[in-house]
């Protein structure tokens, strides 16, 4: 699908002014972003995006708008994924929840610009050579079967290489400046842990996208659907963050529904030549396999609702 510039650059212009009404507006103050804040801000960013997928039927039809909706369900349900993991830095770092936000935005920005490489990549490689979605697909089998087979393992932030490396070239100030991720001592600049933590953020999202990426190239090619549908689902990321990390434990068997969508895109690219698939079956597949792992997850863990199981 040919889409004008105009597309791109209204979507774009978009982005960038919620992100600077996100930061210089609502977000001006650092504050400790409440749960009741968090699911309103969830909701807002749902409803901007399906009010985007109603836009994206009305310009270019049904299929497209199918597509969308699956792209940006396939990537929220993989970013629940990254909260578990930025819980899990926070924790490790003992990042004071005022700051938690401004580390968050300002990672979720750098995802999108890693984003928009890994999409035009992925989908100049599969134009160019047919044969990568083999690849693809092969490599999303395995993922989603080592994610059912792993075990969980301790997090070690301090062996991430980018952090090695960080720590060699430059002096870590031993605590928490405010917000600042660097600082002026004695006439010598500093990193602040908050900065170490924000680039274990950024590489957790690099990782993340080497499976969510390809899982979506696997319904459709389309730049912009994927480009966009990828984008929605990482601006509502913070606010996710913040209404499920009290409770994010709770999705027990969420691993294993991750795991299915992974298995089950991967097959669908391994088996495109032989099997075309209706988008709105693989959609309803998609949604049936959240659906139960969460309303599996919920109904095994009913009763609680912190992290530690209190």
């Amino acid at each position: 699908m040919e889409v004008s510039s105009t597309f791109w650059i209204g979507f774009n212009v978009f982005v960038l002014l919620m992100l600077a009404l996100d930061l210089g507006v609502f977000n001006r103050k650092a504050h400790e972003v409440t749960v009741k804040e968090a699911l309103i801000w969830s909701g807002v960013w749902m409803c901007l995006a399906l009010t985007f997928n109603g836009l994206i039927y009305y310009w270019f039809g049904e299929p497209k708008a199918i597509e969308f909706l699956t792209g940006y369900l396939i990537e929220k349900t993989l970013s629940i994924d990254n909260i578990f993991v930025f819980v899990l830095v926070f924790g490790y770092f003992k990042v004071p929840s005022i700051y938690q936000h401004k580390v968050l935005f300002w990672g979720i920005l750098g995802a999108l610009l890693m984003r928009v490489i890994f999409i035009f990549a992925g989908v100049a490689l599969i134009e160019k050579f047919h044969w990568t979605i083999y690849i693809f697909g092969a490599f999303l089998i395995y993922t989603g079967y080592k994610m059912l087979t792993q075990k969980d393992k301790e997090m070690e932030p301090e062996k991430n290489p980018l952090i090695v490396f960080v720590r060699k070239i430059m002096p870590i100030s031993d605590k928490f400046e405010g917000g600042k991720f660097f600082v002026t001592q004695n006439g010598k600049k500093f990193a602040t842990p908050l900065f170490l933590v924000l680039i274990v953020i950024e590489t957790t999202d690099l990782i993340f996208a080497v499976d969510s990426i390809p899982a979506i190239l696997s319904i459709t090619q389309d730049h912009f659907i994927v480009y966009t549908s990828n984008v929605f689902a990482i601006l509502g990321l913070r606010s996710l963050y913040f209404a499920l990390a009290h409770v994010v434990n709770r999705f027990v068997y969420l691993s294993v529904g991750l795991a299915a969508i992974l298995m089950f895109v991967g097959l669908k690219m391994v088996l495109a030549d032989v099997i075309k698939l209706p988008a709105f079956v693989s959609l309803l597949i998609i949604g049936v396999i959240i659906t139960i792992s969460i309303v599996l997850s919920l109904l095994k863990t009913k009763g609680t609702s912190k992290i530690d199981g209190e």
